[in-house]
């Protein structure tokens, strides 16, 4: 989805409004539409900033729709445009809405920093979950993150709260991280105030 998404979107595409992209993708029915409740929005900490929406509108992407009656303090109702990306609704499309919820917390700092949580999800969903490790093409993960990869760089140094380390192969231009566990984000959330991992250039 990610990768659908950086060749769907145009590039001047807020991390906001792709961290949207994501939840209304992943939560639409087979004929398009979306009904996104209030607390997804929030817990994506975009609450009633209408940015996202009028990027991801102007991308002629998505149109919000005429809400659903006694549900509009509740719930947005969307209409995606793409029809390339109609398909039955399926449950692990909707488990994976719910992971990319989770992952897109940046952590146990919760950052407002909607490019930190978005380059959060890009590299939680390229991690090899047994070993916490991950190598992916510099080049894919800063396109699906909407940047040029020498605008990565400095966000991943802002991700304190969830990257052991990071840096790239000089061979093969290859990103490789490795993120911390969930406790460990925890426990460095809580027991200091900033300057965690050690980033390679």
């Amino acid at each position: 989805m990610l990768s659908y998404l950086a060749a769907a979107l145009p590039t001047h595409t807020g991390a906001g409004a792709r961290l949207l992209a994501v939840q209304c993708a992943l939560r639409m029915d087979s004929q398009g539409r979306v009904r996104l409740p209030i607390g997804v929005l929030r817990s994506l900490r975009l609450g009633g900033d209408p940015l996202p929406w009028s990027e991801l509108e102007q991308a002629r992407w998505l149109r919000r729709t005429s809400t659903i009656p006694g549900s509009a303090s509740r719930v947005v109702v969307a209409q995606i445009l793409d029809e390339m990306q109609f398909a039955p609704a399926r449950p692990d499309r909707r488990r994976a809405a719910d992971w990319a919820l989770r992952m897109a917390k940046g952590g146990c700092a919760r950052t407002d920093d909607s490019l930190v949580r978005l380059t959060s999800l890009c590299l939680a969903a390229h991690t090899d979950r047994s070993a916490g490790r991950g190598c992916a093409e510099t080049d894919r993960i800063a396109r699906e993150c909407g940047l040029v990869p020498a605008a990565l760089y400095p966000v991943l140094d802002r991700m304190a709260a969830s990257l052991v380390s990071w840096s790239v192969a000089l061979a093969s231009g290859d990103l490789r991280w490795e993120l911390l566990s969930k406790g460990r984000q925890c426990q460095q959330a809580v027991g200091r105030s900033g300057g965690a991992g050690s980033p390679e250039d």
